[in-house]
């Protein structure tokens, strides 16, 4: 089934305890359609750089079967560019520059060849620009969105109205949190199925990940990994395999989302092993299905 993301491409400056990079790969749309395109290809992509974006880059998204007929190349103007430092436990960071540059005015046009997607994925991208993008696809099965902190507090009464035509939520403890005001995470998610989505997934990042539905919770252990680099992009990298699965089997019911969660879960082990999306950038079919199949160990026990 085709799958449509729209969201930022950045380039990204990260220090972390165990390293840097500069100017590295980033932005929502790039991890989530990198994630995705392990699963379902090709992946349609709507963003916005400058003409300053490395043609390595380019290159690199097209290899992975991303279409980029939707990415706009503003010439003589800048790319998104985010700078941040990681503290010792990589569970906190210092945000040290953000320059929006061409991204700041970003108006998401779906050419017409992708207005017919199936499956569609929304970074956190300005609330008005989501509901902008879903008025120009004609009947999408499912929509995963995701948003934060800074539309939760700047655009309340824009983001509810968005909610209302998400069929899935993928936020942080802290947004839901702030999003509902209810400290306990089990009844934030429902409140904010009350708002629109039928499906909350809440991110624990080294916690794991939680789905709830009217019906369902289910609880995805994070894994256990040694080498631990690089958190950016974790989150969207999950949402990436979560939506990826879900359009490669165009299974959307209880089972198979629980399945889409140990895969997004897989996605982003990966992506923290190594700097940018270079965690993703070699992977195959089998090393993903084992990583999965680690993932279903780690949590399996015997009833007696």
């Amino acid at each position: 089934m085709s799958l449509l993301v729209v969201g930022s491409v950045a380039l990204d400056s990260v220090e972390t305890p165990f390293g840097k990079v500069k100017d590295a790969l980033g932005g929502s749309a790039v991890y989530i359609s990198v994630a995705a395109s392990y699963f379902t290809a090709p992946v349609k992509v709507v963003g916005v750089v400058g003409g300053d974006f490395p043609k390595g880059h380019i290159e690199f998204l097209k290899e992975r079967n991303v279409d980029l007929d939707g990415l706009q190349i503003v010439q003589g103007g800048k790319t998104f560019r985010w700078s941040g430092k990681y503290h010792y436990d990589l569970n906190s960071r210092d945000t040290l520059l953000t320059q929006l540059n061409v991204f700041e005015k970003f108006d998401p046009v779906i050419p017409e060849a992708f207005q017919k997607s199936t499956y569609v994925c929304l970074g956190n991208i300005d609330p008005v620009l989501q509901r902008k993008v879903l008025a120009q696809i004609k009947k999408p099965r499912l929509v995963v969105g995701d948003t934060m902190n800074y539309w939760i507090e700047t655009k309340p009464s824009e983001l509810r109205e968005t909610l209302k035509v998400l069929d899935v939520l993928v936020v942080n403890e802290s947004e839901a949190r702030l999003l509902t005001k209810e400290p306990n995470l089990i009844k934030a998610s429902k409140r904010i199925i009350k708002m629109g989505p039928r499906v909350v997934i809440l991110k624990k990042g080294e916690h794991g990940a939680l789905l709830v539905t009217e019906e369902t919770i289910f609880s995805a252990p994070a894994y256990p990994l040694e080498n631990l680099y690089d958190p950016t992009g974790a989150g969207d990298s999950f949402a990436g395999g979560f939506v990826g699965w879900l359009a490669k089997t165009d299974d959307i019911s209880p089972e198979n989302l629980k399945r889409a969660v140990i895969y997004g879960s897989a996605m982003a082990s990966f992506c923290v092993e190594q700097f940018s999306v270079d965690g993703l950038r070699d992977l195959s079919n089998l090393k993903i299905r084992d990583r999965y199949h680690s993932f279903v160990e780690i949590s399996r026990f015997d009833e007696r």
